[in-house]
């Protein structure tokens, strides 16, 4: 099992499957998370072949884009990875960690505990976050047609997982329901450290906005 020749051919895979997929979770998505990936794993112990290959596969079909449906993603990975000759017990752990990555809402219970999955639910929530986090952000809320801001609609901070994935609520309440919350759940100290700046970044991005909105600046 050549390790590079496997990595190189889910990349393939992977630009191949997204090429038509909404901006913010297209292959630049994946290419960023991989990248964040493995820079948190050199300050933890990993194994590198799974880290990389969960990252490269961890929004290879997101639920949002296929009717809810959660089985969509890891399926379509363990048979990707299945034709690649991938030893059973890395598939089932990249599987495990497809299942598992998911924000939904923030009050959703993992089902599965490991480093790996640790390091890349890090390295995709920090894409979700900062300069980048605000760009998906927004062009996701064109991409589904939704005001950028409604006063009048707050934010909801006790959503269940159905809940959070059918909302309709204003971009901004995305900021208070996910990415804002993001800087505290963070599982290793280099994406903690990260994820500080990144966190203030949006705060000072906030604070712009509604001034701008107001009209003071």
């Amino acid at each position: 099992m050549n390790v590079d020749t496997i990595i190189n051919s889910t990349i393939e895979f992977v630009k191949q499957t997204l090429r038509n997929a909404e901006g913010g979770h297209d292959w630049w998505h994946i290419y960023r998370v991989w990248q964040l990936t493995k820079k948190i794993a050199e300050t933890e112990t990993v194994d590198s072949m799974v880290v990389e290959l969960g990252a490269l596969l961890h929004d290879i079909a997101d639920a949002k884009f296929h009717g809810g449906d959660e089985n969509v993603g890891p399926q379509l990975a363990q048979d990707f990875l299945q034709s690649q000759n991938v030893a059973p017990e890395i598939i089932e752990h990249v599987v495990n960690i497809i299942k598992n990555i998911s924000f939904g809402g923030g009050n959703n219970v993992q089902s599965f505990k490991s480093i790996e999955l640790d390091v890349v639910q890090d390295a995709d929530r920090l894409d979700a976050m900062g300069a980048i986090g605000i760009a998906r952000t927004f062009n996701y809320g064109g991409f589904k047609n939704r005001e950028m801001y409604n006063p009048e609609k707050q934010p909801n901070l006790t959503m269940t997982k159905e809940e959070y994935r059918n909302s309709t609520a204003p971009t901004i309440n995305h900021f208070y329901e996910k990415l804002l919350l993001l800087k505290d759940r963070m599982n290793t100290q280099t994406a903690k450290v990260m994820a500080k700046q990144r966190h203030q970044f949006m705060e000072l991005y906030l604070a712009e906005f509604y001034a701008e909105w107001e009209g003071k600046l």
